[in-house]
């Protein structure tokens, strides 16, 4: 038990090649699938949330005293989160329509990408909410100081942290 735990102290630290499962290519498919089915269940609501709250702004008092630039900003806002939600429901749609044709390897590969994209979307939404949000409540420096923490945090835990890691795991199988 020791000597599996060590095993994976050092795949997690980078210091080893990850190994194998011995799966089928038919298995493994159906595996990435599940998962990333699963990645999408957590996802979904939060773009969902997000594109229900904005259909109800233009409707609620003071969205008419937003100066033209804030109601460009919350129409890209809005678009954005629309796409987004497009490409985070294209999977299970695709997953739909190919079901039983054989194609769960494409189904993986394209599923990945638009969930990537669409993940990519719901962090320009949701940083965009904040912006506009930050310009309505303040003035100068703050909506710049709020909007560039809350990107920073997108950009560091989806995108370096990820990437970090995969750099990682190339060398350590070289």
């Amino acid at each position: 038990m020791a000597e599996a735990d060590e095993h994976s102290r050092r795949i997690a630290k980078g210091s080893e090649p990850r190994r194998g499962r011995r799966e089928s290519p038919d298995e493994r498919a159906d595996r990435n699938m599940g998962e990333l089915l699963q990645e999408l269940r957590v996802a979904l609501p939060g773009v969902q949330v997000l594109f229900a709250f904005l259909l109800t702004v233009p409707f609620a008092q003071g969205f008419t005293r937003l100066n033209s630039g804030q109601q460009d900003l919350y129409f890209g806002i809005l678009m954005a989160t629309a796409i987004s939600t497009a490409f985070l429901i294209a999977p299970s749609a695709l997953h739909r329509l190919l079901f039983r044709k054989h194609e769960k390897e494409y189904l993986v590969r394209i599923s990945n990408r638009l969930t990537i994209a669409g993940l990519g979307l719901l962090g320009l939404a949701i940083i965009g909410a904040v912006l506009l949000i930050a310009d309505v409540l303040f003035d100068g420096a703050r909506v710049v100081v709020f909007t560039g923490v809350v990107a920073g945090f997108f950009v560091v835990l989806w995108v370096a942290l990820p990437l970090l890691r995969r750099r990682t795991l190339r060398r350590a199988e070289r």
